[in-house]
């Protein structure tokens, strides 16, 4: 990861609090000392975004408008049974980063990493008016930074070219975001957006990403085109259309 690609100062404080929090550099040290540094999930925003639920909202969790990316390294349980332990891990780990960088440089959340799955929360703690045409640029890049690494990858493990593609599902809307649970607090977002974009996911081809009607309407119409189709999603009460965005 190139630190020099990440901002200085903490986005989501100056751009909520007009705080400058220093991230990176001797002026960091400060912060440092008192605890704020970096957040793993956005290097570009800090710890002291993820506690701003009980620290300045006086809330737990609170409604927000967002957009949720699931991506998902498709046969990796079945490939992962026939590889070495060190192979397994070289192979999540270029998955995780590749996943990371695109998103972080979308301005989204990395919020979880989930076995040989990651999900992905767009606008918040950093806003954005566009935030599910970010997640779909996120979505592209993501497809584009591993196609470009896939082919080694194979390669190298013994594989076919169709093994260890990554399929995508985005879908936009409000969610329930903030601190769940009393003796392990996770931060996290919850709602049907959540669960629609983790079905739409799971039907997502390798390379391929599917969007629903809600996140097609908000994009210009030069980044998601054509028409949809319907799909059954386990755990919805009717077909919903979703639409291919491309690779």
């Amino acid at each position: 990861m190139n630190l020099q690609q990440h901002s200085t100062i903490c986005k989501g404080c100056w751009q909520n609090l007009h705080l400058p929090v220093v991230l990176r550099g001797p002026l960091a040290i400060p912060f440092r000392i008192v605890g704020l540094r970096p957040s793993r999930m956005n290097p570009n925003t800090c710890t002291f975004c993820e506690l701003a639920f009980a620290r300045i909202m006086k809330a737990r969790n609170v409604t927000i408008d967002a957009t949720v990316l699931f991506a998902d390294l498709r046969n990796y349980t079945t490939v992962s049974q026939s590889l070495a332990s060190s192979e397994m891990t070289s192979t999540i780990d270029a998955f995780y980063d590749e996943c990371a960088e695109a998103i972080w440089e979308h301005d989204g959340l990395l919020n979880k990493t989930i076995g040989d799955a990651i999900m992905a929360v767009f606008n918040f703690p950093i806003r954005q008016d566009d935030h599910a045409a970010q997640a779909v640029r996120a979505a592209r890049q993501i497809q584009q930074r591993w196609r470009a690494r896939h082919p080694t990858l194979v390669e190298g493990l013994g594989l076919d070219e169709g093994s260890l593609c990554i399929g995508i599902g985005i879908s936009s809307g409000d969610v329930c975001f903030g601190e769940f649970g009393r003796s392990h607090r996770d931060l996290t977002a919850i709602g049907t957006v959540v669960n629609t974009a983790a079905r739409a996911q799971s039907a997502a081809r390798g390379k391929q990403i599917l969007v629903t009607k809600t996140v097609r309407d908000r994009c210009e119409k030069d980044i998601v085109q054509g028409g949809g189709s319907m799909y059954d999603l386990k755990g919805l009460a009717a077909p919903i259309e979703l639409y291919d965005a491309g690779t």
